[in-house]
């Protein structure tokens, strides 16, 4: 079976980015044989990254470990051993016996993978420059210098991504502009056209632009193309996310491939595939 990692309609190319490295719905976030999967396949995947308390990074969505592990706390209050110790809870909350990967573990594991070039994971900073220190920084290049070409880096914050991605020179970086309230903001006043110019002006390194799929399509209701804007800029962007191929997330990826947008993140990329590829 093709790997669903792409779909092409009207010549355009729009990448499917599993979301927290999942290909099916049912899959564990972050499982060490799925990442692998999908690096060998060329696919694009979402890896988000928290702080530990003694610097580190863990390979982890959620603040709290409970939410997604055996473990209980803040990962900030954490340590980079505590973490470790956790195990990964699969989405019906099982343990799964696989441990909780550190950021570079992840970066060894990319490097032995025999990734496809076309295999990107978008590393998305769950946290502000302040909470970082010079050393977490540090580690962080390190770890990523040597595996810099299969990376993308992103997050809310435009001066973390920037600082972070000194440490890595060619490393790709991206910005989401839609968190804080800044998506509801713009859906009530209408104000598209300067959401685009603030989001260009914040981040005007930035080689990607991550859209929740809402805000697409509520501009394109109000005759806006926000996507093409960001083209128009020399930008692409991604559209988060389209959990499950049922009847909504197919009319909502309907419309936004019509609108060429250069990337889906979703929890079902085999779905979306099956249904457009």
């Amino acid at each position: 079976m093709t790997a669903p990692i792409a779909i092409t309609r009207n010549g355009h190319r729009t990448w499917l980015k599993w979301h927290c490295g999942k290909r099916f719905p049912a899959d564990t976030p972050f499982s060490r044989a799925r990442i692998i999967e999908g690096l060998k396949a060329g696919a694009s995947s979402e890896i988000d990254l928290q702080l530990t308390a003694d610097g580190a990074m863990a390979v982890l969505h959620d603040e709290l470990l409970e939410q997604s592990t055996t473990g209980v706390g803040p990962v900030a209050s954490a340590s980079a051993g505590q973490v470790r110790a956790a195990r990964l809870l699969d989405p019906e909350g099982r343990d799964t016996g696989e441990g909780v990967m550190l950021f570079d573990e992840l970066a060894r594991l990319v490097a032995t993978s025999a990734a496809a070039d076309s295999a990107i994971l978008q590393l998305d900073l769950k946290e502000e420059l302040a909470a970082f220190t010079p050393e977490s920084i540090a580690r962080f290049g390190e770890a990523v210098r040597p595996v810099a070409s299969h990376m993308i880096l992103s997050g809310g914050d435009a001066a973390a991504v920037k600082r972070l991605a000194e440490t890595a020179p060619g490393l790709a970086t991206g910005y989401d502009p839609c968190l804080d309230g800044a998506m509801e903001r713009v859906m009530e006043n209408g104000r598209y056209v300067d959401f685009v110019a603030e989001a260009l002006q914040t981040a005007p390194d930035a080689r990607m632009f991550y859209l929740h799929y809402e805000l697409v399509l509520a501009a394109a209701d109000a005759g806006f193309d926000m996507i093409a804007a960001f083209h128009d800029a020399g930008k692409t962007v991604d559209a988060w996310t389209i959990r499950v191929a049922d009847a909504a997330g197919l009319a909502h990826a309907e419309k936004v491939l019509a609108l060429k947008v250069d990337q889906i993140t979703t929890d079902d990329a085999d779905g979306l595939f099956a249904a457009f590829g």
